[in-house]
Formats: structure tokens, C-alpha cells, sequence
């Protein structure tokens, strides 16, 4: 049902999009139909999906370095009280610089290819990761944590058997997040130098004046991503069986 809702919804758009081309008479340079769209997707169709697996490759590794980095340094700042300290203000700094400012750095340092993408990624994703994984140590349940004093537990088995479990769902709030903002760093690190993917292929397409094949590209990208974030989201649910959804499809209907 939520698949043909989508589509349904997705066909409307077009639709609309369509009609209001014709009526303004818009050139194709300023606003393609979406028919000339899918006309340019399927006569370059190998062309966009050999850069669109270079895109994709750039969003999933700086997803799994950004997930396990925030993850880790989470974990660091939650046990280390000391570590709070000097690791904190990097986490925020990580975000207080534009990622636009740092891109031609890391295209300088690492190169046109695919680290410079894969580490822009990767800062991207960093803080959400650590930020909510953070958040979700810090709030265990103190009724958890004055049992475990009672009986005598470590500080390091407290972080692994009861505040590291209960903190799994903000942990996955974070990957969500992470899934969803995963394209930004990849095709900005195209945008400012590179050879392959999405992102370089709509600047080859805007500087042609190929706009109808820039839209193909950049609704190639938006599938992506989408379905990078319903991927993990599902991973997710799966991973964590105990926290069942409560907000069924019955309750937002």
C-alpha cells in the first residue's frame, strides 16, 4: 500500500509538473518536461548508472565510517569523563565549519578520487551518528544504573550490558538520520572536483545546457537516497526487536 501511494503521489506530481511546462510554454534549457526527462534517462541509462554506483559507493562508505566513528566516539565521551572534555568541542566543530569550506581542502589533501568524497561523507554523517548515540547513553534509566551500583558493577560493564543496550534506539534515530544526509557530503566532494558520479555528471549536463539529463541525474540521486534511508530504516527495525513501532500505518491514516 505505502509503494503504490508512492507512485500514485510521484504520478501526480509529474503530471502537475507536465502540465505547467506546456502552459507556460517553458524552454527545455529553463524547466524539461518530465516525458523529456525520462526521454534523456533512457537514452543515457548507462551513463547515469555507471556514475550513479560511484555516488552510491562514496554515500555507503562515508555511512559506515561516519556511523562507526560517531558510534565510537560516543561510547569514548560516555565512559572517559575526562575525554568529555576535549572530544565535545570537536563534535561540535565538526558542524560549526561549512561543509562547502572544507571540501576543496580535502580535494587538495586526498585528491580527485574517491577518499575526498568518502571523507566529506563521513564528517557529514559523523555528528548525527554521535550526537544521538550520545544522547541516548546519557538518559539511561536510573533505576538501571542504581541496580547496577547495588550489585556492584564496573563502570565498564554498566556502559556495556545496560547503558550501550538501552541507548540502541537513539543510535538508530541517528542512522536514519545519517542515511538521509549521506548524499549531501558525496556530491559536494563531486561538485568540487572530481571525475565520477552524480554530481560531476550534472555539472558535464548544466554546462551543455543538457538540463533535461541534469534532472535524470538528480532524480537518480533522490532514489538513492531514498532508498539508502528505507534500507537502513528497516535494518534498524530489525535490529532492534524489543522496541517494537508503535505508530502503525492504522495510526496515520
Amino acid at each position: 500500500m505505502m509503494l503504490l501511494r508512492a507512485v500514485v503521489t510521484g504520478a501526480g506530481l509529474a503530471a502537475i509538473w507536465e502540465l505547467a511546462a506546456l502552459a507556460f510554454d517553458l524552454p527545455h534549457y529553463i524547466l524539461p518536461r518530465p516525458s523529456q526527462v525520462a526521454a534523456a534517462w533512457i537514452e543515457n541509462a548507462p551513463l547515469i548508472l555507471r556514475h550513479a554506483g560511484t555516488t552510491l559507493l562514496e554515500m555507503l562508505l562515508g555511512l559506515a565510517f561516519g556511523a562507526l566513528l560517531g558510534a565510537a566516539s560516543a561510547l569514548a565521551i560516555a565512559h572517559f569523563r575526562p575525554l568529555r572534555r576535549w572530544l565535545l568541542p570537536v563534535l561540535v566543530a565538526s558542524q560549526a565549519v561549512p561543509v562547502f569550506a572544507l571540501a576543496p581542502i580535502l580535494v587538495l589533501w586526498l585528491g580527485y578520487g574517491l577518499a575526498s568524497k568518502v571523507a566529506m561523507a563521513t564528517i557529514i554523517i559523523y555528528f548525527p551518528v554521535a550526537a544521538a548515540f550520545l544522547d541516548g547513553l546519557r538518559r539511561t534509566d536510573r533505576g538501571w544504573l542504581d541496580l547496577a551500583q547495588v550489585m556492584g558493577a564496573s563502570p565498564a560493564a554498566v556502559l556495556r550490558h545496560i547503558r550501550t543496550p538501552a541507548a540502541l534506539p537513539a543510535l538508530g534515530s541517528g542512522l536514519r538520520v545519517a542515511a538521509a544526509v549521506a548524499p549531501i557530503g558525496a556530491v559536494i566532494g563531486e561538485w568540487v572536483g572530481s571525475s565520477a558520479g552524480l554530481g560531476y555528471l550534472m555539472l558535464q549536463a548544466n554546462a551543455r545546457l543538457r538540463i533535461d539529463l541534469m534532472f535524470a541525474a538528480l532524480l537518480t540521486l533522490a532514489v538513492a537516497a531514498i532508498a539508502l534511508y528505507y534500507v537502513t530504516d528497516a535494518v534498524v527495525r530489525r535490529a532492534l526487536p524489543w522496541r517494537p513501532d508503535t505508530l502503525t500505518t492504522d495510526d496515520m491514516e
